[in-house]
């Protein structure tokens, strides 16, 4: 069976789906706070349920590569599943076990403002819709409030490597994305907006040929210190994940950038990774708590 979208989710069910699996931590957050986290049947590892409901669902294992046999057990009536957080085996494996998906991809804020329009309709939650036109009211304010703006210069990694010969790197996103336009509406400018990622991991860090790069993602670049530098940002937020900045690490990066504008200004921030990388409800709380990051 091939993944719905948000259209063909809605007219694929007369009645609200009673049995729900989130592959999505964000969207099983968004379900609880919504008020239909009792049709949570089953969630991944990196779920977070709520009400005391954990010992109550099934975990099916992690989000890249859920367990498709316990999913299946649970005879769910929806799979939610989103095309960047899931392999795309695992979708298809689903699908190949009957199981009926909807398939997210928000890649702004508007996207993932319209998912929870969705969630509104499929699951009939009238008395929601007050919560998403206030976050809908939001993100047009924000949008009013941020034009005209000096944006800050922003360096976001969300992920940190290093190659035997040539030293760290980092990961980070690109205009593409919808970390990219959290950090906008904010008041962040992306410094790395335009940087495309190239194949393989050498070509992207400048130290070989680029492949052509087909059907891979190209929204993650991985950058080297001197770009970083080059790029002069303002402010550097460190996010608690995909990948775990901690102190340790802001020790180091504001050692490895000391004569970047961010560290000489001390606006070197560890931040709660999910403000960055989750959509849904939590949407709220990011256009809430990032703007004070790029307060001149």
């Amino acid at each position: 069976m091939d993944p719905l979208d948000n259209e063909s989710v809605l007219l694929a069910f007369d009645q609200p789906p009673r049995r729900v699996v989130s592959l999505i931590p964000s969207m099983t957050e968004s379900l609880y706070d919504m008020g239909v986290g009792d049709r949570l049947v089953g969630i991944t590892d990196f779920c977070q349920p709520k009400n005391g409901t954990g010992a109550l669902l099934t975990r099916v294992g992690g989000t890249r590569s859920p367990d498709i046999e316990a999913v299946r057990r649970l005879a769910p009536d929806l799979v939610i599943a989103n095309r960047e957080e899931n392999s795309r085996d695992a979708v298809d494996g689903l699908g190949q076990v009957g199981m009926t998906i909807w398939l997210t991809f928000p890649k702004s804020t508007l996207d993932a403002l319209n998912l929870l329009w969705t969630l509104v309709k499929l699951f009939k939650l009238g008395e929601q819709a007050a919560r998403v036109e206030t976050m809908a009211r939001t993100l047009d304010w924000t949008d009013r409030a941020t034009t005209g703006r000096l944006a800050i210069p922003t360096f976001c990694p969300i992920w940190q490597g290093e190659k035997s010969d040539h030293g760290p790197w980092f990961m980070t996103f690109n205009y593409q994305t919808y970390a990219h336009d959290v950090l906008a509406k904010s008041g962040g400018m992306n410094v790395f907006a335009g940087r495309m990622r190239r194949y393989p991991l050498e070509a992207d860090l400048g130290l070989g040929e680029a492949e052509a790069a087909g059907e891979r993602d190209i929204r993650y670049p991985r950058v080297t210190l001197e770009e970083v530098r080059k790029s002069a940002p303002d402010v550097i937020l460190l996010p608690s994940e995909p990948f775990a900045f901690d102190g340790n690490h802001k020790i180091l990066i504001e050692g490895w950038l000391a004569d970047t504008p961010a560290v000489q200004a001390g606006r070197v921030h560890l931040i709660d990774g999910s403000l960055i990388t989750w959509h849904g409800t939590r949407m709220g709380k990011a256009l809430s708590e990032l703007p004070v990051f790029f307060h001149r």
